[in-house]
């Protein structure tokens, strides 16, 4: 191959390369909950979270689909509590962004960004949003409450 045809095929790869960077398929926001490659909580088992108060990243082989999303348990038991009583262990804001949806919008989250308030478990952006969240939780939730009847089922992404 001389030198000119491989740099015409590099030059088309490098352009097909960047075209699909900014046109590939971004994260939805339109669905209830925060499911990135449809699965919720980034796989993490919600009923650890709430019932011990930790982290616990659940497995496949204890999966279950609920409004459209995987969700992953560490045990049998805390899939059947899932099961039992979903509405329980599902994130505030279905796992989105809770100073987000305080502000009007649905943002992604990170999973080391958890919180636990009267029993709910909430996520925010990264740290530093957790940061301020924490601040003044309780006027974020109050209005979080408002704006998640508007936005819930809307993609609203910042």
């Amino acid at each position: 191959m001389n030198s000119k045809v491989l740099f015409i095929l590099i030059f088309v790869l490098v352009i097909v390369g960047t075209v699909w960077a900014f046109v590939k398929p971004q994260q939805s926001y339109e669905s209830e909950i925060f499911s990135p490659n449809g699965t919720a909580v980034h796989g993490y088992d919600v009923v650890s979270f709430i019932d011990d108060s930790i982290k616990m990243k659940g497995l496949q082989d204890f999966s279950y689909k609920w409004l459209g999303v995987d969700w992953y348990f560490s045990s049998v038991s805390n899939l059947n509590k899932f099961k039992q009583s979903p509405e329980r262990y599902i994130p505030a804001y279905g796992g989105y962004c809770a100073y987000g949806v305080s502000r009007g919008y649905k943002a992604s989250t990170e999973i080391d960004t958890w919180t636990l308030h009267e029993g709910k478990l909430y996520f925010n952006y990264n740290q530093r949003v957790k940061s301020s969240w924490l601040k003044n939780q309780l006027q974020y939730i109050q209005q979080a409450d408002k704006n998640w009847i508007g936005i819930k089922n809307k993609n609203t992404k910042s």
